[in-house]
């Protein structure tokens, strides 16, 4: 029973979103209704974790906006992510970056990481 269920999800599983890691600066599309209407709506910030795998994974992305700190859990494969685009990839050690929640100004910047 298991297989099948595997099967089900692999076959379900979006193949769209590239691939990003905690550290990088992501900008992720979504899908917003205000009653009729829906528009697509830009939410930039840090990824600062990455969770599950399959259709249960989420990642967490974190903005400071007018000087407030704004966190957003996304899931993976939901319909109303329409994309994800990585704007610069850092380089970090750590998996879950929770400890930039203490971090201010400066001090929450991120390494770019360098590619060649």
């Amino acid at each position: 029973m298991a297989d099948v269920l595997q099967q089900v999800e692999k076959v379900r599983l979006r193949d769209d979103l590239p691939d990003f890691a905690p550290g990088d600066t992501v900008r992720v599309l979504y899908r917003v209704r205000e009653g009729e209407k829906e528009r697509v709506q830009p939410f930039e910030g840090v990824c600062i974790a990455r969770r599950g795998g399959g259709n249960g994974a989420t990642f967490t992305v974190r903005k400071v906006s007018s000087g407030v700190g704004v966190e957003r859990v996304f899931p993976d494969q939901a319909p109303t992510v329409k994309g994800v685009e990585v704007v610069r990839r850092g380089r970090v050690r750590r998996a879950k970056l929770y400890y930039l929640r203490n971090l201010k100004g400066k001090a929450a910047r991120i390494r770019e990481k360098r590619t060649s």
